[in-house]
């Protein structure tokens, strides 16, 4: 069976990492280097010249060409070796040129069949280019599976503890869970009504000092494309008396073992107040390297080369939303079609 979903978009970088030169990373266990072309387009290829195998990334960008630093073949943005400096380009020289679409303010790349990298599949992340919304974002490198990443964020009962004096609160703990199912998305979301709020969220409401709704929902595509919407409003008032984000967080696995999380965050408040995102930038910072990634660079340790399965984890009500994920995953690289089926009492208990 093979380790990654290839029939899908995995996000290689953000737009802005990508200019005229090359730019090098790692994906799904693949080299792949990204540079720009004359139009402003991306060009995706397999990072490695198949004379003797030097990385792309070290040579130069000519145009819409790459130039191996080794020996000096030129490739094209289409992968075929288009000049040779020491005689007539061999048409069997040739590097894996992968179907490229920049989104959203994303570069998102096909591992699968060429003809099946519809660019409609793409989950919706339009959040990121709305005028009418401020963005700060980023990205980490974690040194764990993807997948023990997407149980983290499925499961948002763990904010309670991990992330108690930041973003996390009591009410968190016991908060009402729902997990909704629509084809390969799911919806795990958690509703904490009539409790104070999170020391960050009363801080970014104007330091409120009541109690208030807090919601917490999370949308899921596979492979690791989450979206979630998590804001706080008075007791008893409507969601849109109070402030709300969009968070965007999704996972590009590098190995079987290290990941790049691309996040952002968007919001509708606050547009002309740069302290903000300094208040949002350090409070996402200090969860995520300073609270998650040690949680789950430990577990990966834990876990050393044995699977999720081999581990035979304990699964708590809370985890439905992180199972489904896991289930969706699986049934696609096994190429099944019963993905929705209810979840049995042996799987959730």
């Amino acid at each position: 069976m093979p380790m990654f979903i290839d029939q899908a978009w995995y996000v290689a970088a953000w737009a802005r990492e990508v200019a005229d030169q090359a730019f090098a990373r790692r994906l799904c266990d693949i080299p792949i280097v990204l540079y720009r072309k004359g139009d402003g387009t991306i060009a995706a290829l397999h990072d490695q010249c198949p004379h003797r195998f030097a990385p792309l990334h070290l040579g130069t960008v000519e145009g819409d060409r790459i130039q191996c630093p080794y020996h000096g073949l030129v490739f094209s943005s289409e992968g075929q070796c288009v000049h040779s400096p020491h005689g007539h380009a061999p048409k069997a020289a040739r590097v894996r040129s992968l179907p490229v679409v920049e989104r959203y303010s994303l570069i998102w790349l096909w591992f699968g069949d060429p003809d099946q990298a519809d660019a409609d599949l793409i989950p919706d992340f339009s959040c990121l280019v709305d005028d009418g919304l401020r963005t700060v974002g980023g990205v980490f490198t974690v040194d764990a599976h993807y997948e023990l990443i997407t149980d983290n964020l499925m499961d948002l009962s763990h904010v309670a503890f991990l992330h108690k004096n930041g973003i996390g609160s009591d009410a968190i703990a016991t908060g009402k869970h729902r997990v909704q199912q629509h084809g390969t998305t799911i919806f795990s979301d958690r509703w904490c009504p009539d409790a104070p709020a999170p020391p960050v969220w009363d801080a970014l409401f104007g330091n409120y000092g009541k109690n208030v709704d807090h919601w917490l929902d999370m949308r899921w595509d596979p492979p690791g494309n989450m979206l979630l919407n998590v804001g706080v409003t008075p007791a008893g008032h409507p969601r849109s008396d109070g402030i709300s984000t969009l968070g965007l967080d999704i996972l590009t696995p590098e190995t079987a073992t290290r990941t790049h999380y691309f996040w952002a965050m968007t919001r509708d408040f606050g547009q002309e107040n740069p302290q903000l995102d300094d208040l949002i930038t350090s409070a996402t910072e200090q969860a995520f390297l300073h609270e998650d990634l040690p949680m789950l660079e430990a577990v990966q340790t834990q876990m050393g080369a044995r699977t999720f399965d081999e581990m035979k984890p304990l699964l708590l009500p809370f985890d439905e939303g992180a199972v489904r994920a896991r289930r969706v995953v699986a049934a696609v690289l096994q190429a099944k079609r019963a993905i929705e089926k209810p979840l049995t009492k042996r799987e959730i208990s």
